[in-house]
């Protein structure tokens, strides 16, 4: 099950408490105070793992604790100091801390960010000495750590994502390009859940089908509108089973913009999918000749019969190692 949403709560260490101790050493009556002091709480972090599907590792346990510092002992002694609790979250996840109003993003594998302190360990008597009081009884309690509640989102930082209304033949393309297996089926419906797949190096996406209003939250697809954003260009699926395919293109194109304008200027490719089904060459001549003023490139094919497949395949990876290797 991939999750790209989860929430999750957090608790950093508690300092351990100071201590009362007395030097107790033979012919030394008077040895003094010798409690230590209490060792500092862990903290909290969060940080970035390559691994796409980790938040669902956590849908069963939601709650993580760093461990707490230990308490003074004798002979002047202080606590060990509580260990780090990590919190691995996909690379490209943002984190929010709902409380605090804070917010971090994770882009690059390996990417850490502390988000809750661990509290101070409390003081033992020996700390209190002084040529005023050689015989101090006091010790402080260790502070207690920071908690909190988390919302961590993921927006996938693929290379292309491919977008389109439900049953445009995403999952299907995205099966043929690459080892992706990505359910299909032969009636309109919308895929649940992002798909990954490989490309000779290129990672591509299939972003659940959009509905008209998913910016305003209807269907699915507005939940997945922010994996669009990451994404370093877009195909866009248009199936030639639709009746007016530049309508259905129009009212995708709609709600990207309608959810974030900077949308409207991301690297476009429109794919016309499922030519085996409408195989009438002046309509779709006339349709590449339309889109063709909508975005860079237009391509034409068909899984099912493998038309226009390793066109597109070549176009995508010759593009996306030509965009590394400016960055």
């Amino acid at each position: 099950m991939f999750v790209d949403e989860l929430e999750i709560t957090a608790k950093a260490g508690n300092g351990g408490d100071g201590v009362v101790r007395w030097r107790r050493e033979k012919f030394k009556p008077m040895g003094g105070p010798a409690g230590g002091n209490g060792g500092r709480g862990g903290d909290v972090y969060i940080r970035a793992v390559h691994d796409l599907s980790i938040l669902s590792k956590y849908t069963g346990s939601k709650a993580f604790a760093a461990e707490d510092g230990e308490a003074g002992r004798n002979q002047s002694q202080h606590g060990h100091d509580g260990a780090d609790c990590y919190i691995d979250v996909p690379v490209g996840a943002t984190v929010r801390d709902i409380a605090r109003d804070r917010t971090y993003t994770l882009d690059t594998v390996g990417a850490t960010e502390k988000i809750l302190l661990g509290g101070h360990g409390g003081l033992g008597n020996e700390y209190f000495k002084s040529s005023t009081n050689r015989a101090p009884e006091k010790a402080t309690p260790g502070k207690q750590g920071e908690s909190g509640a988390f919302m961590i989102e993921l927006a996938l930082l693929v290379d292309v994502g491919l977008i389109g209304l439900p049953n445009a033949g995403k999952s299907t393309l995205l099966n043929t390009l690459t080892n992706a297996k990505a359910a299909v089926g032969a009636y309109p419906f919308t895929t649940l859940e992002p798909h990954l797949g490989d490309l000779y190096g290129v990672l591509l996406a299939d972003i659940p089908g959009l509905i008209e209003g998913a910016s305003d939250g209807k269907g699915l697809g507005h939940k997945f509108l922010r994996h669009v954003t990451r994404t370093k260009m877009v195909l866009h699926c248009v199936s030639l089973e639709n009746q007016d395919p530049v309508a259905v293109y129009t009212a995708v194109r709609e709600e990207l913009v309608a959810y974030d304008k900077s949308l409207a200027k991301k690297p476009e490719w429109i794919v016309l999918t499922k030519t085996d089904i409408n195989t009438d060459e002046t309509v779709v001549q006339q349709l590449i000749d339309t889109f063709a003023a909508h975005a860079a490139r237009v391509f034409v094919v068909s899984a099912h019969t493998g038309e226009g497949i390793k066109t597109l395949s070549d176009a995508l990876t010759k593009h996306i190692s030509s965009e590394n290797e400016s960055e």
